[in-house]
């Protein structure tokens, strides 16, 4: 693609990376087959190829954002299924966060929009907030009628009863079993301690009884990627310097070989990290740092080895590939080996490129697109007649459990790790 970025806008790194990743691009199309929003829209401007045109426009020209290219950018989940299927490797994940980024820099959203993402923003990374907001939501479910779309969205989605808060989230050390063949930094995120802490005390089991010692560092959070999907730079840049500086004094003290992630849209977003602090001389070197150390658990197990002990009864899984996973991470066929090699039979899902539409906040802020893929998703898995479900991402597995109670369905839902915790001796997963 041919840009005319003037040499003072391509003095700005941003502007510079991005027409890099432009030039790329030759308008093939192939983008379209795979792209959730345009195979449900039809519409060019919702698929990625479509979506390039209007950023172009808007930085080559130095433009405000207008609604128009605000409404196709606000659509596209950053699912990354785009840049699987480019066979021209078009960056198209830092190309649609610097649109966001100046979306957010000179657009002026609606009121309730402003409000409803203020609120997301502030609520979400911070899981006592968010305990919190999904009680009051619990609430707020007897005044649905009265509240406006996107609200009533947002309080249906609250689940009905929140597990307890789990004190192995709290800043320690767990200590390997047997012989220490590694030690890595646990990521404990932030909306999965609150809506399935379980996930993170199957990870630490796992992972001990393998001989890894894990440790939850002090100053650790949110990974950032909720805000700087928004546009947020500040924020997410805020959040990531928090868990870079925490993992380095780890890394500094008794070393790291590793910094597990079981949430595969926070471990996208940390393996960036060097990309995203790229211009912060103060920040870049040490990001980039943490960001090659990131792992996906799934990564980290490979590396250890897994080694299934329990005798356990027959059970075929449906493995759903988390966008994040499949195309940000570029993991596809692991997790299946790993369940695989714990015994498990396992099963592809129809349509496996194709997003669940849960995407971080997408649920919250394209409440019919997102149902629309939902449902596409949950049939899909029920074509399968699998005994369970298996994601590596906490989004989709709210999603999924949620799209399959509304279909009538009863399939059980699990985090990956669940799974393999139990085939290498730890507890049934209680929703099985």
């Amino acid at each position: 693609m041919q840009t005319s970025f003037t040499l003072a806008q391509l003095a700005d790194p941003d502007i510079a990376a991005s027409n890099d990743i432009l030039r790329k691009c030759v308008h093939c199309g192939f983008c379209t087959a795979t792209c959730p929003t345009y195979v449900l829209l039809g519409d060019e401007r919702d698929s990625p190829r479509g979506r390039i045109y209007l950023i172009k426009q808007m930085l080559e020209g130095g433009h405000d954002a207008t609604e128009e290219t605000v409404r196709h950018v606000d659509r596209c989940l950053s699912c990354l299924s785009c840049m699987t299927t480019c066979p021209s490797s078009v960056h198209y994940m830092h190309l649609v966060d610097h649109a966001r980024a100046h979306i957010e820099e000179t657009y002026q959203r609606p009121l309730m929009d402003r409000l409803l993402r203020g609120v997301l923003a502030r609520v979400l990374p911070h899981p006592g907030l968010f305990r919190l907001s999904l009680r009051l939501a619990t609430i707020g479910k007897l005044f649905r009628f009265l509240l406006p779309k996107k609200l009533k969205a947002m309080v249906a989605l609250a689940p009905a009863s929140l597990p307890p808060a789990s004190p192995l989230d709290q800043p320690q050390v767990f200590k390997a079993e047997g012989e220490r063949r590694m030690r890595v930094a646990m990521l404990t995120g932030c909306a999965q301690r609150v809506l399935d802490p379980e996930i993170n005390a199957a990870t630490i089991r796992l992972l001990t009884r393998h001989g890894c010692e894990v440790v939850v560092a002090q100053g650790a959070g949110c990974c950032g990627a909720l805000t700087h999907h928004m546009g947020k730079e500040d924020d997410a840049h805020a959040k990531a310097k928090a868990n870079i500086a925490a993992w380095t004094a780890e890394l500094e003290g008794e070393g790291l070989d590793a910094v597990v992630i079981n949430a595969s849209g926070c471990g996208t977003t940390v393996k960036d990290y060097g990309f995203m602090l790229r211009s912060d001389a103060a920040w870049a070197e040490r990001a980039a740092k943490i960001g090659a150390l990131a792992k996906d658990i799934t990564e980290v197990m490979r590396d250890l080895g897994l080694k299934p002990v329990a005798d356990l009864p027959p059970l075929t899984v449906a493995y759903h590939s988390a966008c994040s996973l499949q195309h940000g991470q570029k993991i596809t066929a692991l997790p299946k080996q790993l369940l695989s090699q714990a015994g498990f039979t396992v099963k592809d899902v129809p349509e496996a490129h194709l997003c669940c539409g849960s995407a971080g906040t997408y649920n919250l802020l394209q409440p019919e697109l997102s149902a629309q893929l939902r449902d596409r998703k949950v049939k899909n898995i029920a074509s399968t007649h699998a005994d369970a479900v298996a994601a590596g991402n906490i989004g989709c597995l709210v999603q999924i459990a949620q799209g399959s109670k509304s279909l009538g369905m009863e399939t059980p839902v699990l985090h990956t790790v669940q799974l393999l915790d139990w085939a290498t001796g730890g507890p049934r997963p209680k929703n099985l």
